[in-house]
This record gives C-alpha cells, structure tokens and sequence, in this order.
C-alpha cells in the first residue's frame, strides 16, 4: 500500500490533520475553509483589483466584481427562485462568467450544483437531470428549449446576450430584482461536510454514475493542487476545455478562486488561439488533456519559446512520451507534471512532482497525493507486489462516500476501484498501463493499449492513434489500430507494421491499421474506443 502523506511529507511540508464528520474520520491540511464561496471572499478581501476572470470576450471581473456578481445572483436565486441549501440545480453553459458566478453563488446558498455537458445531445441531458432530480436549470439560451417540456418557465434561469454584456441581465429585469440594492445579504456557504455537487462520470447516459461530492472533498482537492503544483495569485491560466469537467471546475476554476490567480476562457477549444493568448496575455501555466496538448503542439511546435509558461499539468488518460518530449523540446524552461485522478478522486490522485518530460520515470502518473492511499490488487482483491500489474484501488479524503442514490462495487467499504490497470515502481511512482476493459487478451498473452500507442506516436509521420482489440478465431482476440497522419508521411498498414515488428513483440503488433483524418473522440474529449471498434469490425 502506498500512503500519500509519506510520499509528500518533504514536498508538502506543514503536516495533516484528522477530522471526525459524524461517524467517519478524514485527513487533511490544517485551516482549509468550508467551501469555495468562503475561498472567494477571502481572496476577494486580500486582491480586490485583481483580474479574476477575463471572458471569451476579453471582458474582465476584478476580484470584487466576481463577488459582488456573485452575491447579487445568489440574491435573486434566493429571491426570485427559492434556491437555498440542499436545493439541486443543473448547469448547463458555456465557458464564461456566467458559469462561473452561478457556481458560486450555489456554493454560498449552500445548494448542489449538476454540471450538464453541453456536447450531449438533448435526449442524453434529460435523463441525466432527471436522475440527479435537477429542480431548477441554469442555461444558456442555446440550451433553453431543451427543457420547456419538462421544467416549467418559472424553474429555468436562461443567460441571454452574454457577448455584449451580462448574461443575468434580463432575468433580472424580467423579475423586478434591483442589482442597486441586492446581495447584500450574507451567507456563509454549505458546511464542510454538506454535499456540493454531482457530476456524472463519462459514458453513455445509462452507464454513466452521478457522483456526490462533499464541500471537504473539493476543499481539500484544491489545497493539494495548490501546494503540488505551487499556484499562487501570479498565475495566469485558460479554461479553453469544457468548464464543466472535473478539471475545468475543481483542477482550475475552484483552484484560481481559491489563490487568486487569473483565469482566461475559451467558449470552445483552439490550440492555435491559446499559443497566440500565452504570449500576449502571459500565461504562466495550463492544464489540460493529452488532445489538448496534442493540437497545442501542433500549433506552437517550431516558435519561439514561450517565456512565461513555467508548468503544465496534464490528465485524463495517456500522454504519450514522444508528445512530452516534443513539449519539452519546445518549451524547455517548462516543467511537466502528468496527472492521475477521476471524478470520483475531485480531480487529482497522483501528481508527477517533478518535470516529467527529463525524469527518468517519464511515462509515470507521479506520486498518490496527500490524503489518499493507493493499492494495486489481482481480479481477486489481493494486494500485488511493486512491479506487478493490477487494478489501481485509491482510498481516502479525495474519494467521495458513494454515487448519488446508486449503489455500485466501484466504491465498496472505503475503497474506490478504478477499473484501470497499472503499478507501482519501488521509489512509489505510479504506472498507469491501460483500462481493464481496453486490455487485449491474445490467446492468454497480455496487450496493454498504451504500450502500443506509445511506439506508434514515436514513429516519424504519425499524428495520433488508438488501439483496441477485435475478435479472432484463432486468438480469441487481437490488437488493431487507427491512426491520423501528417500530411504527406506516405505511411501505410505495411510500413507501420514493420516499424512496430522492430520495437515490440510480434503479438503486440496490431494485425489491421486503419488510416483516419481524426481519431473517434466521446464528448468528454477521451479516446472513444467502442466507436474505433466498431469502424475497424465493420470493414
């Protein structure tokens, strides 16, 4: 068993404590506040003129704007909408201000935010509200129609004309709410131990689990970015992938609200946009998926320098070493740190505590944080030896206590199975090698898909690629790929077989490589391997 606390005790130094909440007992670090509402009026009172948020329309909030924006609209959903502690309300916006005001303003009233995401479709985000019994909505006014049938008019909160001014505007008017005179009233926020959000994990709408978090999970999460990863109220950074994930609202909105740097947002993803922003806006740091960095690359890769960036965080799943290098090659004053965590860890698991890209533990998740224990057991739940492949099982303050109203044996008697694949080297550095449902059994030998990815985004001329398994009668099951191509490689199925054939064993080399234009993605941004299996088993 790996015991996070140990691993950080000279990096994170000022110790844990231990908290008792009714019948259970947690670790954590001494002093955190109750809530992210809380976070903002401290940071508020010590950086009232600080940039806070710049919109996807360069209009910045200062400090104190966010948190009078926030109070006021905390105020007529008080007022108008009789939103208070215990109430659920989906989310369902773009990146802006908006988001991230009605966020807050749901963590002073002490109510439970549902993040939605806005690239299902209307019939995948129904039944996900539906299942986290979703009293009001929050939405854009792109998103407003979808819930007429369902939600009566007076149980919607619609943001309007966000690109010319505030988004609240109207319904304000609309309900006869003074911004002169409201927000004046003060509320301390949900307790440290009340629930703040569900989030569904990804998948389809059946599949997918809505997860309870807690005020202290999300508090102590925060406080574990904040310290390994050394973000302050210098910092300068983008949420430019959906606001809505974990990461965009734990890992940097929760985090910068927290220490008082300064967010940029992106209403939607453009590598290009962001190299461009880096250099004039100064960023300092960005966190982000592999794909993220992927087209980051793409459209930085060769410019000079960015002198201000100084570190990246990165998780969601595999980032292939080649890309780290290439990053690094590029940016070479930048550190690296890989990320390993799920929404049921409030973002981060393990971090790399170093720069990943020249350590020679590259390909390493890093270190389980503070707070967390990590175990790797067999199909049998017995704990494995360092070296040995098995289930990752993570314990601790980051995990939350169950999924909202929905048993399942991924959370069981403290203990959270990951349904990942990985292990641990004997300085406690975390391996992830694949998903337990991703890996390939070959007539009994083992295919981890990393492993293959990796070399296949090694090879000159390949962009990106993804491998998966398909049936076979003779082997039961066999490695196959898709990959995208730079422009012109001339690569064929032939060609990338041989290279692979010199660098793995045989039973590793994918037995059919389909050429794409774009690698099949979910719309959480991850590698979607039940539609590149599919498209492979169709031919």
């Amino acid at each position: 068993m790996k015991d996070g606390n140990e691993l950080w005790k000279d990096r994170c130094p000022g110790g844990m404590e231990q908290k008792t909440l009714g019948e259970e007992t947690i670790e954590t670090f001494p002093g955190l506040m109750d809530n992210l509402y809380q976070a903002l009026r401290q940071t508020a009172d010590k950086f009232p003129q600080r940039p806070a948020i710049t919109d996807n329309y360069g209009k910045t909030s200062s400090y104190a704007q966010l948190l009078e924006q926030t109070d006021l609209l905390a105020e007529f959903l008080r007022k108008e909408k009789q939103i208070g502690e215990g109430t659920h309300v989906g989310l369902i916006l773009y990146n802006s201000a908006e988001f991230c005001t009605a966020f807050l303003a749901l963590q002073k009233l002490g109510a439970v935010a549902v993040p939605l995401p806005g690239k299902f479709r209307k019939s995948e985000v129904l039944p996900l509200a539906s299942r986290a019994e979703a009293e009001y909505i929050i939405c854009d006014e792109a998103y407003a129609d979808w819930f007429f049938e369902t939600y009566s008019r007076e149980r919607l909160v619609t943001v309007t004309d966000a690109e010319k001014g505030w988004g609240y505007r109207e319904e304000y008017r609309a309900a006869g709410f003074d911004e002169e005179t409201g927000g004046r009233d003060a509320y301390p926020g949900g307790g440290w131990e009340k629930p703040a959000i569900i989030m569904f994990t990804s998948g389809t709408t059946s599949r997918s689990k809505g997860v309870l978090l807690k005020n202290y999970n999300i508090m102590h999460a925060v406080e574990v970015y904040r310290r390994t990863l050394g973000i302050t109220e210098k910092d300068v950074s983008v949420i430019a992938t959906p606001i809505y994930h974990i990461t965009g609202l734990v890992a940097l909105l929760g985090l910068f609200v927290y220490t008082g740097g300064h967010l940029y947002l992106h209403k939607f993803f453009d590598g290009a946009r962001i190299v461009e922003e880096a250099r004039r806006h100064g960023f300092t740091f960005i966190h982000a998926s592999p794909t993220a960095f992927n087209l980051i690359i793409q459209a930085g890769e060769g410019t000079p320098p960015i002198e201000s960036l100084r570190s990246f965080a990165c998780g969601s799943s595999n980032m292939p070493k080649d890309k780290l290098r290439r990053l690094h090659q590029w940016l070479p004053k930048s550190s690296f740190h890989t990320v390993y965590g799920l929404t049921e860890t409030t973002s981060p698991g393990a971090v790399f505590p170093d720069d990943a890209a020249s350590s020679p533990y590259i390909g390493s998740s890093g270190l389980p944080v503070p707070g967390t224990r990590f175990k790797i057991t067999d199909e049998n739940g017995k704990e494995m030896e360092d070296g040995q492949v098995g289930e990752i099982c993570i314990s601790g303050t980051l995990v939350p206590d169950g999924y909202y109203k929905q048993t399942s044996d991924t959370l069981r008697d403290g203990w959270l199975r990951t349904g990942d694949l990985g292990y641990f080297n004997r300085d406690g550095y975390l391996f992830v090698v694949d998903r337990i449902k991703n890996m390939i059994n070959r007539g009994g030998e083992k295919i981890w898909c990393f492993d293959v990815e990796n070399e296949l985004e090694m090879m000159d001329g390949i962009r990106d690629a993804a491998v998966t398994g398909i049936p076979d009668e003779l082997y039961g099951e066999v490695a196959a790929a898709v990959v995208c191509l730079e422009p012109g490689s001339g690569l064929n199925q032939e060609s990338i077989q041989q290279y692979l054939g010199e660098r793995i064993a045989r039973y590793k080399v994918p037995v059919k490589i389909k050429i794409v234009d774009k690698v099949p993605q979910t719309p959480n941004g991850k590698t979607d391997k039940i539609a590149i299996r599919k498209m492979l088993m169709e031919e």
